[in-house]
């Protein structure tokens, strides 16, 4: 990425304060010393995930002109960004659609549900606001946080394994899965169902993702067509997440 070398002279110190605790401070300071969040601010995305995002799609050419991309746990919005410049979606002809349960700012040229993607009516309202079934299943999806790390970590892969089996209802012959998971975490069934849904499966570590983060992405490509009976999936009291 140009320009870090700059970034990383410019350190930005936070001062103590009293009632502040240190974890917060630490938080501040990592996100004002981050070249992503700088460069997000600069490109006008809105969030640096949007750059995860970007690495992943320079590497493997999934987002394409005319493509109809469903993006689970859009907010604040930086997929959807990266998804509408890349696909050529317009307010005319809208080929990106994402849901959170969280508030997002409009994206010009793209549609956002605000709705838990764990509802019942979530992939019904997804295909009819997309007008079609989608090439593309993107999810960010993460479980709010707990402060249990092993509670988390199940929470977040279940939506990974709820996220899949939309992906399995709904994509196009040919189309392409891309979800966020967890470094050893990924269930031995679910990647063997993706293994023979999919033409390839990869475990994918954008730069973009922070250092020491134990998150990744599961990309399963050229979906082979075999689709599970067309049905919603099951929900539960969780609630989808959202970008970081």
């Amino acid at each position: 990425m140009s320009g870090r070398g700059d970034d990383r002279s410019l350190t930005v110190k936070v001062k103590k304060k009293r009632g502040v605790k240190a974890s917060s401070r630490r938080w501040l300071e990592r996100q004002l010393n981050d070249p992503y969040v700088r460069r997000a601010k600069a490109d006008g995305y809105r969030s640096r995930a949007a750059y995860k995002l970007i690495e992943m799609d320079d590497r493997y050419k999934l987002l394409k002109p005319g493509l109809r991309i469903v993006d689970l746990g859009a907010a604040p919005g930086g997929w959807c960004q990266v998804a509408v410049e890349r696909t050529g979606s317009s307010g005319d002809d809208i080929r990106v659609v994402g849901i959170d349960y969280l508030v997002v700012e409009p994206v010009p040229g793209a549609t956002i549900l605000e709705l838990d993607f764990l509802d019942d009516t979530a992939p019904a309202r997804l295909l009819e606001t997309l007008g079609g079934d989608p090439d593309i299943v993107l999810s960010d999806l993460a479980a709010p946080t707990t402060g249990h790390r092993q509670t988390d970590h199940l929470r977040t892969m279940h939506l990974c394994e709820v996220a899949a089996d939309f992906a399995l209802r709904t994509l196009k012959p040919g189309g392409h899965f891309l979800a966020k998971t967890f470094q050893g975490g990924t269930e031995r069934d679910l990647l063997n169902l993706l293994k023979q849904n999919f033409v390839s499966v990869h475990h994918v570590k954008p730069p973009a993702s922070r250092e020491g983060s134990v998150e990744l992405y599961l990309l399963a490509k050229s979906f082979k067509g075999k689709r599970l009976p067309a049905a919603a999936s099951e929900s539960d009291d969780e609630t989808a997440g959202s970008q970081v």
